[in-house]
């Protein structure tokens, strides 16, 4: 790769990078607004953001193992192709069937962070391969944190509709730019099965839960519907675990929870996970309420939800300073409890706008530090030929926390409201619920690694290789084997 192309290449990535998490962000802050738009309730409407984050869990790994070889600008291609389609589809929508079937597409753009930083790799020199990685890393949590208030300040001006208008016109800049400079990799395609039965069962396992879970209020917790989709949810759940034991190529190694660390860090992710969009929902919503919330545009909403970007990627370029010091075990812990913090501080305030910002911004230290610190636990845990699957493992358990914390967010509220209408006292129990999930992490992520895990001393090249290793994983990319770590595993 020469001339334009070569000095192209880096930009188009993290061009790419930031396209994706802003798209990411047409999410959360616009469900009231499209509710009232849309003339839908505030539970069916919550599906645009749902839908999204069920299939970015079920896409992520397949995108990953597609995305190996040869295939990976083809699947980059493909990836952004579709969420331009869906993009259009949000735009255009009249109903919100077609908005889920738009935001649905979008999800999977979620999945292409890591497959950008893979090109990276395989492309560049060692050393601008890593400031690429790394900057991609930090433009990844800046775009979610700038695309927040610019998606809500054009929603604002021009209707929800351009909001995602703007995010179609970026998708496609993104996808001609890739298209044009991202070259095709050189090594041969890598001949693996994927597990498209695997992916189908658990999708329709978490939608059948979610559904579930989400009509309870609708049809009356005692309708046999409700109780029917919630077994038939967690069976499918069931199955799909059996599958993936019998599987050759499975979704997930389900097997990798031999490890403790493995186990704690997925357990800890998916505990996280619901924390986080389920605080992030119920925050949204509350910020823009004209009855017993703020009243406050979506720009303003969206401007709640910086702090919890800023500072979750800041604080995380701190952990390999903090590793050294106190080790990884107490890290994790430590973070859920300052989560549970935040959601605490929500649910015990709630009556002036800035103590929304302060629990953003507790909300961001927190998860800034136990989202870093997972991904170093499992590379250090698992054998290096292992790295792949257990990162994939973990995205698959982190984002199917995001898709149940969004819908047990209006599940939550609807319950605790007045006759299925949310009201003041059901956010702050909803909020509750959030620091109950954050407790639970914190206990489970100090109990279950056991009392021998000890710091260890660690090069600053391996804690920034094993960062590396969990980043370019976490789509579930297989050949992550790196002969710079022999190399390094004993430096000082």
């Amino acid at each position: 790769m020469s001339g334009f192309r070569a000095r192209a290449f880096v930009p188009v990535l993290l061009f790419v990078g930031a396209v994706v998490s802003v798209v990411s962000s047409l999410g959360a802050p616009l469900i009231p607004r499209l509710a009232v738009d849309l003339h839908a309730s505030l539970a069916s409407t919550q599906w645009a953001l749902t839908a999204t984050l069920v299939v970015a869990a079920v896409a992520s790994p397949l995108v990953g193992r597609l995305g190996d070889g040869r295939h990976r600008k083809r699947v980059i291609v493909a990836c952004l192709g579709l969420v331009v389609v869906g993009g259009a589809l949000a735009a255009l929508a009249q109903s919100l069937n077609l908005l889920i079937a738009g935001r649905a597409l979008q999800g999977l753009g979620l999945a292409l962070m890591p497959l950008t930083m893979a090109a990276a790799r395989e492309v560049l020199p060692q050393e601008q391969a890593g400031r690429a990685i790394a900057a991609l890393s930090v433009i990844g949590a800046a775009g979610v944190g700038l695309g927040y208030p610019i998606t809500g300040f054009i929603a604002d001006h021009g209707g929800v509709s351009a909001a995602y208008w703007f995010g179609t016109i970026v998708s496609a800049l993104a996808l001609i730019a890739a298209t044009l400079v991202i070259p095709d990799p050189d090594h041969p395609p890598i001949q693996r099965h994927i597990d498209f039965a695997g992916a189908a069962i658990i999708g329709a396992g978490l939608v059948a839960l979610l559904v579930g879970l989400d009509k309870g209020a609708d049809w009356g917790w005692g309708s046999a519907r409700v109780p029917a989709l919630i077994v038939a949810g967690l069976a499918l759940i069931v199955v799909w675990a059996w599958h993936e034991q019998r599987t050759e190529e499975p979704l997930v190694d389900l097997k990798l929870v031999r490890h403790r660390a493995v186990l704690t860090a997925n357990v800890s992710g998916l505990l996280l996970g619901v924390t986080m969009y389920l605080s992030l929902a119920i925050m949204t919503a509350f910020v823009q309420l004209t009855t017993f919330g703020f009243g406050a545009s979506v720009f303003v909403a969206g401007l709640t939800l910086v702090p919890l970007s800023v500072l979750s990627s800041s604080v995380s370029r701190t952990l390999p300073w903090l590793t050294r010091r106190v080790g990884i075990r107490p890290i994790i812990p430590a973070g859920a409890f300052v989560v549970a913090l935040g959601a605490a501080f929500f649910a015990a305030t709630s009556t002036q706008l800035w103590q929304v910002f302060v629990t953003m911004g507790l909300l961001g230290i927190g998860l800034g530090y136990t989202f870093a610190a997972m991904p170093g636990l499992i590379v250090g845990a698992v054998p290096p030929e292992e790295t792949g699957s257990a990162m994939g493992f973990y995205q698959v358990s982190r984002f199917v926390g995001f898709a149940l914390g969004s819908g047990l967010s209006v599940t939550f509220l609807r319950a605790f409201g007045d006759g299925s209408v949310p009201t003041h006292d059901s956010y702050r129990i909803t909020a509750l619920f959030a620091v109950f999930f954050a407790l639970l992490t914190a206990v489970i992520a100090w109990w279950l690694p056991g009392r021998t895990t000890q710091p260890t001393p660690r090069s600053r090249a391996l804690s920034d290789l094993e960062i590396e290793e969990g980043e370019l994983a976490a789509a579930g990319l297989e050949d992550l084997t790196d002969d710079r770590r022999p190399a390094i595993t004993g430096a000082t």
